[in-house]
């Protein structure tokens, strides 16, 4: 006669098992967890009028737990651009002549979920010129140095326009990389590879859309290995203590980075770690910056000093030299 097996198990504790693992179901510390947490706020935003209908929207890469997927940018409370996780810019047209316009800059990831905005920056553009079809000239004279393996600095002669420049865009290849106002005749790039060969042209914008032809190319090499990025730090830095109405400071002075455009915002770390950050209003020093800031009213304590500039691409510089002051 044959014996029935004796299931210690439940049939429908089987059913239910077998069920489960044909269906991927989970129970307990098994169970798939849903990325419920938004990517960090893009940083180093930046925002130049293109034209008297564009704008260019710079920014920072940002983080998250899992990955980026992508990028949307807002004019206001409204999106006008999303753009996959490779690019870091892009051009906003359709604007309206001479009006003012605030941009911020959100992340995403694979699950939908979306990170705060970024700052706002505000741009106006310039005003439109009636009926214009006459491109700038070429913009000529382009020179161009390396400044150690991540980052050049680029330079050209001014381009002519009967109704003026607006911008002038930065080119890698054929690929457009930055854009600048039509006052400035130089720019810093970075974001570079060690020991890499690169081909840099310049083109003129004017405010009704016009591009010249492109400048002739700069072709630069940058260096091999790795550097601190000091061809972007602020340069000939120095620190001393002060007593005043009893408390103690310590002035700062610096030459800052050759970037092509003036430095408005530095961060200065103490002791290693982030003391404050400085932005200068209106026009920003150029051949020489100084800076102030109160450390307390007790004598004897030493403190290291050094401070980085945030560069025309968002991005931070190398540290300046380091200086220890004492205090008293």
């Amino acid at each position: 006669m044959r014996r029935t097996p004796h299931l210690s198990t439940p049939l429908s504790a089987l059913l239910l098992a077998t069920t489960c693992t044909l269906t991927s179901c989970a129970w307990g510390g098994g169970q798939d967890t849903k990325d419920v947490q938004p990517p960090a706020a893009p940083r180093g935003v930046t925002v130049q009028a293109g034209s008297a209908t564009t704008a260019h929207v710079m920014w920072n890469q940002a983080t998250d737990d899992t990955e980026v997927t992508g990028y949307d940018v807002y004019r206001g409370a409204t999106r006008v651009e999303r753009v996959p996780s490779a690019k870091h810019m892009v051009d906003v047209v359709g604007l309206k002549p001479s009006t003012a316009y605030t941009f911020t800059v959100r992340a995403r990831d694979a699950e939908g979920n979306v990170s705060p905005a970024s700052r706002k920056l505000t741009v106006t553009t310039p005003a439109a010129a009636a009926a214009d079809r006459e491109p700038p000239s070429r913009p000529g004279s382009p020179r161009g140095a390396t400044e150690g393996s991540r980052a050049v600095t680029l330079s050209w002669g001014a381009s002519k326009d009967d109704k003026g420049v607006a911008s002038y865009e930065i080119y890698q290849g054929t690929s457009k990389i930055h854009s600048v106002a039509g006052s400035e005749r130089e720019t810093l790039v970075t974001g570079l590879r060690p020991g890499t060969a690169y081909r840099f042209t310049v083109k003129a914008l004017d405010a009704a859309d016009n591009a010249s032809p492109a400048s002739r190319a700069v072709r630069l090499t940058t260096a091999a290995g790795r550097d601190d990025g000091r061809g972007t730090a602020p340069t000939d830095f120095r620190a001393k203590t002060r007593h005043a109405d009893g408390a103690y400071y310590i002035d700062l002075a610096w030459t800052p980075p050759h970037t092509g455009g003036a430095v408005a915002e530095y961060q200065i770390h103490l002791d290693g770690k982030t003391a404050t950050s400085l932005v200068f209003g209106g026009a920003a020093p150029r051949k020489k910056a100084t800076h102030t800031f109160y450390v307390g009213k007790k004598p004897g304590d030493t403190h290291r000093v050094k401070l980085r500039a945030k560069l025309p691409d968002g991005t931070w510089g190398g540290y300046s030299a380091e200086r220890t002051v004492t205090i008293g």
